[in-house]
């Protein structure tokens, strides 16, 4: 009988977790040069302590929430503060912001219970209601240019929608009542186990905005008309668990949930993008069941249908604020333990790509960029990391059409590729005719944008508005190659000395203030090798310099 001795993790000089994954993975990780996604942190932005992030549609400007309730929009080609939004009526911590359709309007939930919206480019308040509740997430209607309708999701009430012109509400239903007509239940409503309807609720628009789709504490997904406030269809989540998160794609084709079972499922919309509301009506009415409760799931499934699931099967981590890529090919979430910083990619076809591993600082939001392959994501410290490829620059110079092999190849040549072609037979082969006029004005469509997201309108960039008497507090850091090789990714000098309970502790120990006394600066990148040779030949001169001057003291004072 033979006995083997099982190899540890020590043995083969790996770290525990990394030896699971390569045992226990059946599906090897995809060559990370294979993928649009973002592999290593460019640099990272600090203004105050930053709660939450969202991008315009351009992804030119990057709007952030900080804990004193203030909101700053930076732009992101120059990574420098394009405008600050403060309210003083609002101390509270931002718990959400979100950009109108074409980019002129801001909405801004806080702490305290109210709603703001702005006009981005005067830098005044629209509007400013107060709920009864603290809303979590506040999000504006997707169908105008110029919204005043916003969905709110409230800590401890149902979701509701918000017409901030008219300062009224409308409760939205979270599950069908007793009466069965898929009204709004009231606040000491239970379900048959006893718990909360409305603990924790999550809410969304689709791409035009014509229906909400709402996630519930029992595990299910409602399909709710906001104007009739009826619901229209019901879709169970498999496990009936708690669904925390609800976020439509880009491009209005997918639905992505997080669940309380650590689970990331991934749905496909069956209906139409465009008239998607006319399309569910078509639906109901061909639906033939008589019991209320199995035609709304009827409807339901032939809304929406399961389309992928993604969880970590070693570590069981919790999700944190997943969403999808700008083009909906990858899908990313964050892990919600403490103290730990991880960005988990997936791509579209289920399988695990990378996994990013930041400072030793919890992850509050993600944002995934409209069109390039970038990630920022904030720190509970209020940091925003900027997470980008890792682009090599390769400065070899070649002829146009040749290129450059990573390793040997078999070529086999034409039997004419070398045979004497006189310049007119050249063009008597092309079909190009010379006569035609060539078209300079029309502009071409960018093709990370949809039709209906083209306009002229659209605000990408805002003029520099300085605040005189204000120093600057903005710092932008970037981290070199380097350094972030010999941390591996997994720890940050802004987390060395601090201490993360729950709270920050130590907000001093920022390498901002430990290098450099607190002092801001605009970008700070690695010097080159003969910068720092030139650098040290000019500090030993004047060392050498100020010797002979002290000898020379010396030697008179001693006559």
């Amino acid at each position: 009988m033979l006995l083997f001795r099982p190899i540890s993790a020590e043995v083969l000089n790996l770290d525990s977790y990394s030896f699971e994954i390569k045992c226990m993975m059946n599906v090897p990780i995809i060559d990370p040069l294979q993928g649009d996604f973002p592999e290593v942190i460019d640099e990272y932005l600090e203004y105050g302590v930053m709660k939450c992030v969202a991008f315009n549609r351009r992804g030119t400007l990057l709007a952030a929430g900080c804990s004193d309730g203030s909101c700053v929009i930076w732009d992101f080609e120059t990574r420098g503060v394009a405008k600050e939004l403060r309210d003083k009526d609002c101390v509270a911590a931002i718990t959400s912001v979100c950009w109108s359709k074409h980019g002129h309007r801001i909405l801004v939930s806080a702490a305290d219970k109210s709603l703001t919206l702005w006009d981005v480019v005067q830098g005044e308040k629209i509007a400013r209601m107060t709920l009864q509740q603290t809303p979590l997430q506040a999000r504006l209607h997707p169908g105008s240019s110029t919204p005043y309708m916003c969905l709110a999701c409230p800590l401890s009430s149902a979701p509701m929608t918000v017409d901030l012109n008219t300062a009224s509400t409308t409760v939205l239903p979270v599950s069908l009542s007793d009466t069965g007509n898929g009204t709004a239940p009231q606040s000491h409503n239970k379900f048959s186990d006893g718990s909360s309807p409305f603990t924790p609720t999550a809410a969304c628009f689709n791409k035009y905005g014509d229906l909400v789709y709402v996630g519930n504490s029992k595990g299910e997904i409602l399909i709710i008309d906001h104007k009739s406030n009826h619901i229209r269809g019901i879709v169970p989540i498999p496990g009936g668990s708690v669904i925390k998160n609800i976020i439509f794609s880009r491009n209005g084709q997918y639905l992505l949930t997080n669940s309380n079972d650590r689970t990331i499922r991934v749905y496909e919309n069956l209906l139409p993008v465009k008239d998607e509301l006319k399309a569910l009506n078509e639906t109901i009415c061909k639906t033939d069941e008589q019991d209320e409760v199995e035609k709304l799931k009827a409807v339901g499934s032939s809304c929406l249908s399961l389309f992928r699931e993604f969880q970590d099967s070693i570590t069981k981590v919790h999700w944190k604020a997943p969403c999808f890529s700008g083009d909906s090919e990858w899908v990313i979430g964050g892990s919600a333990s403490k103290g730990e910083h991880k960005i988990y990619t997936w791509d579209r076809a289920g399988h695990l790509v990378k996994i990013l591993e930041g400072p030793k600082e919890a992850l509050i939001d993600l944002a995934w960029h409209p069109v390039h392959p970038v990630v920022v994501s904030v720190s509970l410290a209020g940091l925003v990391y900027i997470w980008a490829k890792d682009h090599t620059e390769n400065w070899s110079a070649f002829a146009p059409d040749f290129k450059e092999l990573e390793e040997n190849e078999e070529y086999i040549e034409r039997e004419d590729e070398f045979d004497l072609v006189l310049e007119t037979e050249k063009m008597k082969d092309s079909d190009i005719n010379e006569d035609d006029e060539i078209d300079i004005m029309t502009v071409e469509r960018d093709p990370a944008f949809s039709d209906s997201d083209m306009s002229q309108d659209d605000i990408s960039y805002l003029p520099p508005d300085p605040s005189p008497g204000v120093p600057e507090q903005q710092d932008i850091r970037v981290l070199s190659t380097s350094k972030l090789e010999d941390t591996d990714q997994s720890t940050s000098p802004l987390s060395e000395d601090m201490e993360l309970n729950g709270h920050l502790t130590n907000h001093e120990s920022s390498p901002l203030n430990e290098d450099f006394g607190g002092a801001s600066f605009k970008r700070k990148r690695k010097p080159s090798e003969k910068v720092l040779e030139f650098q040290a030949e000019h500090v030993k001169k004047p060392l050498s310099k100020m010797k002979t001057d002290s000898n020379l003291l010396e030697a008179g004072t001693a006559s």
